[in-house]
């Protein structure tokens, strides 16, 4: 039987192929391996020309990590440290309404939670040290991730999936202030951060804050592919 074909949103980036710098579509290939170890068929969505004609082949799509959300989404002005790619935000926030419409199995990760929440009608807080007083969910100087424990509400659908409390790595120095219309389902005890939000009433609509393609614990993606392969199936 066919894997379910799961879209993989990605970075638009200057690169160098060799001795030419270029403009290029890439993405690390920790989250392609993390779709085909859990048993879907990856396929990269640029965000050149975007359109949601590319949901109709596709049975689940994930949202990456990356650049900072524009504020201008949340109506606030932006903080010296945030980094953006409107064109980057405007092409995925067109595809998550729309998968979100049509009910598509939805996972995103990092940026992609931050995106959701913002989609949502959330904002986030900008710079976590101006917030939480410490560097801990993106660490200065030492191993890239940094590492915590997050605390799942019992019943959620992450709480199903990892139980009720989970070590993560973590690299991100924006987080979420509201989660909007979402549910916030897993939090950093050590700060209260929300590291986890769902929609419960999708089939499967799922942001986690930390790096899970970074991990060799991929529950997390064999549970979206797994609403993937029901999608097609249905």
């Amino acid at each position: 039987m066919s894997r379910p074909v799961i879209g993989l949103t990605t970075y638009a980036e200057e690169t160098r192929f060799g001795l030419n710098d270029t403009f290029s579509a890439v993405l690390p290939l920790s989250y392609v391996h993390a779709v085909h170890a859990s048993g879907g068929r990856a396929v990269l969505v640029t965000p050149d020309d975007p359109d949601i004609d590319v949901l109709e082949g596709l049975n689940g799509i994930m949202f990456t990590g990356g650049s900072d959300v524009n504020p201008d989404l949340y109506g606030e002005p932006p903080h010296p440290t945030t980094k953006v790619k409107p064109e980057r935000d405007a092409a995925e926030l067109l595809l998550m309404r729309a998968a979100l419409d049509a009910d598509l199995p939805l996972f995103a990760i990092c940026r992609g939670m931050q995106l959701m929440c913002v989609a949502y009608g959330g904002r986030l807080h900008q710079h976590l040290p101006d917030v939480l007083g410490h560097h801990n969910h993106r660490p200065v100087s030492g191993p890239k991730f940094g590492e915590h424990p997050v605390q799942l509400a019992p019943g959620s659908r992450a709480a199903a999936v990892l139980g009720e409390a989970v070590i993560v790595n973590s690299y991100h120095h924006q987080g979420i202030a509201d989660p909007g219309k979402l549910t916030a389902t897993g939090w950093c005890p050590e700060d209260d951060l929300v590291e986890v939000v769902e929609d419960p009433s999708k089939t499967f609509a799922l942001g986690v804050q930390w790096h899970p393609e970074d991990t060799t614990d991929f529950r997390l993606f064999e549970a979206f592919v797994e609403a993937a392969r029901a999608q097609r199936a249905s």
